[in-house]
């Protein structure tokens, strides 16, 4: 990913944090048999060995792409948050210069690492637990797995594996105007929030 300097985030704490929120990733897959891009919802950590943190996800046994981590595919998770088009009328410049053109501010987290692929029932289990509960916290009767009869979530759990991703490498973009005089970049969140008055952004607060 094209990281100008001014459009970097470096820090990581908000890179785990935007990880977390926005956790919903796009999972790929590179070898000499070409790229696959899967979409999956990631389980993230932060381990004592492992600074950058920990992603975890699953995929369908029948989806052959596991077998392509086992083969030693280099892989890569990507984080989407927010975006949103600019208006060049919303600049202060507009009316200076007119030397204004669209653009689009946007918030993506590239995660690259060593997976592996699991397949221990207990991982598994785990994994759908933690996957579920963050999901689940937030409501007023929040549903478990073992809500579901055992037997029932032990058969489904033999059509899937786990993908554990320990991150190496951590690069953030956060286009939010910073490239803009400071009147320009209060016309662009005034625009926004009339656009999207309930979309929480980074490059509204």
């Amino acid at each position: 990913m094209y990281v100008p300097k001014h459009f970097k985030e470096d820090d990581t704490e908000m890179l785990h944090r935007y990880i977390r929120d926005y956790s919903f990733g796009l999972f790929v897959i590179a070898d000499e048999d070409g790229i696959e891009a899967n979409h999956v919802p990631f389980h993230f950590q932060v381990d004592p060995d492992s600074s950058l943190g920990t992603l975890q996800c699953h995929l369908a046994r029948t989806n052959p792409a596991w077998q392509r981590i086992e083969k030693g595919g280099s892989v890569l998770a990507i984080f989407q948050g927010p975006d949103a088009y600019v208006s060049p009328s919303w600049y202060a410049t507009k009316a200076e210069t007119g030397r204004v053109v669209p653009t689009w501010n946007y918030l993506a987290v590239h995660a690259k690492g060593t997976a592996r692929v699991v397949q221990d029932p207990s991982w598994l289990k785990e994994h759908l637990h933690n996957l579920t509960d963050r999901h689940e916290r937030d409501r007023a009767q929040p549903w478990s797995v073992d809500d579901a009869p055992e037997e029932y979530t032990e058969r489904l759990m033999q059509g899937i594996v786990g993908i554990e991703i320990r991150i190496e490498e951590l690069t953030g973009k956060l286009k939010a105007s910073q490239n803009q005089p400071e009147a320009n970049q209060a016309g662009v969140k005034a625009g926004l929030r009339l656009k999207v008055p309930h979309t929480p952004a980074p490059w509204l607060t």
